[in-house]
Parts: structure tokens; C-alpha cells; sequence
């Protein structure tokens, strides 16, 4: 167990915790009221076990961190409700809890209600992860709801909303949800990284979302990779990132963009890549558009763009776009960046690794073989030695 007495780790056991008994052997002899960290994902959690949490919990006066991503690993949908509600009834009243990890367990839109009394009256929580959880749009509307309401008591306090971190990707949140998001992610206004990648959301959703995001002038971190701006069953040229090129100006800190897989094309690149070049992205140093049907004609704007407007540029990410390595502009990309002691990416760093992999082993072939040849042609030239010495003729 990777504990010490500030962490309290069973990360990856594998361990199948049913009872309030295993929960309690294994804190046995721990501080509870040190306890700063705790990482329970990778095992999986029933009612019992969660409840013996719960009461845990409660006694962790210290606590700042909770990853309880991947927990309910082959439990019942009898089981899951009541083990959350265990769990997060205990930590809403975790006053020092900056960063809670939900991540990678099956909630679906049936199992979110018992985060919402834990999203909405914890005040606390700065960094929320809920990445794979499968909520949709119906559970979208009750998480954002419950971050709306957390906004709004936090205000009615007349305090700041502490949230600046929301990761929610791979959840299926569509546009039916978008508008509840948006409102909560105004309320509070002081966000410095959101992630919405693969979520199916849609030309109207993403206009609200990003013009919820406008308040948040200190955002840094902006990932909506794999959403479709735009009305692709209508065949319209109207695009939901004209909503983001109206908007961008309001995030000098960006540092990172994340617009891959969005169906850009030219009509919804070209204004983006205009307000991006008016000079006040002096943070921005990664920028990721794969796949996005870029133009050829677009690679000039990006290679003006890279050499005179983002002078901390150092990752463009641009693979699976019709690209001619030899295009002169694609190289002159390629060389401001490694100038930088970045790299333009042309192909997928996994698929590249993979391919290095391939050549590597064929390499590694061949030299073995290179090396059978040459232990064969020394053998055949000790044999002829030693025959000339005995004044044999070679065969």
C-alpha cells in the first residue's frame, strides 16, 4: 500500500471492497485527521465498504484530495446509488476539499442525483473531474444545474466561487444540455481550464457554452476537441465557432486550444486563426487542430500566424489533414517551432510510435542477420585456415 500520513493510497489494488471490515483493516492504525490525499481508484466499492468510507471521511478533517475515479467496477445498479450517496453525503461537508476525481464510473443519468447535494453545497472544490461517466444530456442538466446552484450560494455568501477546473469529457452531454451548462459555467466566472472533448455537442450548444465561457477572462486551459460546430445534416456553412471567434478575445492567459476533430473546415478555421493573429495570445503554446479538412491555403495563415502573432507556440498539432510535407509553408512551420525547442506534429505521436517500433524491429533483424552472415564468413574463413595449414585444398 502506497500510504504515507498524509496519502492514503490503494491506487490499481484491485481489491474488491464489500464490508465495513475491509475498509476498516485497511485504515487500521491510520491518522485519519492527517490524511490530506485519498486514491481509491482501481478497486471497486460496495454499500458497505462505502459506508465505513463515508464515516471516514467524516474524520479526515484534513482532506484535500479524493480520486474515486473507477469504483464500482462490476457493481449492481442496486448497489451504486446507495454507495454513492454514502460517499458523497460524507464529503460535502469536506471544508478543505480542493480536488475531486468521479472519473471513469458507469453513473449514466440514473445514479447522478447523489452528487448533486456534494457539487452544489461543497464550496470548497476547486478541480472537479468527471471524465467517462456516460451521465448524457439528462445527467448533464443535473450536474450543471447543481454547479449553478453552487455559483449561486456561493454568491448569496458574498463570496467568489472557488471552482477553476471542470473536466467532463466522454460524456455524451449533446446540446440538451448545453444551455444549463453555460449558465453555471457564467455564474462562476473564474475558470481556468474546461474540457468538453467528445461530448456530441452541436452547433447551437457550443455557441452557448463558449458565450457562458466569455466571463471567465483567466482562462488558460479550453479543450472542446471532437464536438461538431456546425449543422452538418443540413449541409449549412453556418458555424457554432463563429461564437468562438467572437469570444476568444476575451482569454489573453490561453495556453492551450484544443479544436481537433471539430469539422472546422475553412468557413469555421478562418476566423478563429484571424482573431487568434491580433496579437494578444502571447501565452498560447499549444494548439491542436487534427482533422479538420484544412485548406492548403490555410497553412500560410498558420505559418504567419506561428512566426509574428503566438510567440510561445511550440506544439501544433495538425495529422490527419491533407497535408504535403513538402508544402513550403508546412516547413517553415516545422523550423520556427523547432527553433523554439518545439515540433509541428504531421502524424499521430501513437501511430508514430508505433511505425518507430516496426522499424526499430526491422532493424533489429536485419542486424541480426548482418551479424549471422559475417559469424558465417569468419567460420568459413577459420575453416580455410586451418585446411591450409594441414595443406588442404579449400572445397
Amino acid at each position: 500500500m502506497a500510504s504515507t500520513s498524509r496519502l492514503f493510497s490503494l491506487k490499481d489494488k484491485a481489491l474488491s471492497l464489500d464490508s465495513k471490515e475491509d475498509i476498516e483493516a485497511l485504515l487500521s492504525g491510520v491518522d485519519l485527521a492527517a490524511v490530506e490525499e485519498v486514491d481509491l481508484s482501481g478497486n471497486t466499492i460496495g454499500v458497505g465498504a462505502a459506508e465505513a468510507l463515508g464515516d471516514a471521511f467524516r474524520k479526515m478533517s484534513s482532506l484535500k484530495i479524493a480520486n474515486l475515479s473507477n469504483i464500482f467496477t462490476r457493481r449492481l445498479d442496486t448497489e451504486i446509488p446507495f454507495a454513492l450517496i454514502a460517499i458523497c453525503d460524507a464529503l460535502k461537508d469536506a471544508t478543505n476539499l480542493i480536488e475531486l476525481d468521479l472519473s471513469s464510473n458507469a453513473f449514466g443519468d440514473r445514479f447522478v442525483g447523489p452528487l448533486v447535494p456534494l457539487l452544489s453545497q461543497n464550496q470548497s472544490i476547486q478541480i472537479l473531474r468527471l471524465m467517462n461517466n456516460g451521465i448524457g444530456a439528462a445527467g448533464g442538466r443535473i450536474i450543471a444545474g447543481a454547479l449553478l446552484e453552487s455559483a449561486r450560494m456561493s454568491k448569496a455568501a458574498g463570496k467568489p466561487s472557488n471552482l477553476r477546473v471542470v473536466i467532463c469529457s466522454r460524456n455524451r452531454l449533446e446540446d440538451g444540455s448545453a444551455s444549463i451548462w453555460a449558465e453555471a459555467f457564467a455564474a462562476h466566472g473564474n475558470l481556468l481550464e474546461v474540457r468538453m472533448a467528445n461530448c456530441g455537442i452541436r452547433q447551437e450548444g457550443l455557441t452557448s457554452i463558449i458565450r457562458g465561457l466569455a466571463t471567465s477572462v483567466q482562462l488558460r486551459h479550453l479543450d472542446l476537441a471532437d464536438n461538431v460546430g456546425r449543422d452538418v445534416e443540413e449541409a449549412t456553412e453556418e458555424h457554432g465557432w463563429t461564437a468562438l471567434a467572437d469570444t476568444i478575445a476575451a482569454w489573453r492567459e490561453l495556453e492551450t486550444l484544443n479544436l481537433s476533430d471539430c469539422d472546422l473546415n475553412e468557413a469555421g478555421l478562418t476566423p478563429i486563426l484571424e482573431r487568434l493573429g491580433n496579437g494578444i495570445f502571447v501565452k498560447l503554446h499549444t494548439l491542436q487542430l487534427v482533422n479538420n479538412g484544412i485548406e492548403d491555403s490555410q497553412y500560410e495563415a498558420l505559418f504567419d500566424l506561428a512566426t509574428s502573432h503566438l510567440p510561445a507556440l511550440k506544439r501544433l498539432e495538425l495529422w490527419w489533414n491533407d497535408i504535403d510535407s513538402d508544402d513550403p509553408s508546412i516547413q517553415a512551420i516545422a523550423r520556427v517551432l523547432k527553433n523554439r525547442g518545439g515540433r509541428l506534429f504531421l502524424i499521430d505521436p501513437d501511430e508514430e510510435e508505433a511505425e518507430e517500433e516496426e522499424i526499430e524491429h526491422v532493424e533489429e533483424k536485419a542486424e541480426e542477420e548482418e551479424e549471422r552472415e559475417e559469424e558465417k564468413e569468419e567460420e568459413e574463413t577459420d575453416l580455410s585456415t586451418q585446411m591450409a595449414h594441414l595443406g588442404v585444398s579449400s572445397p
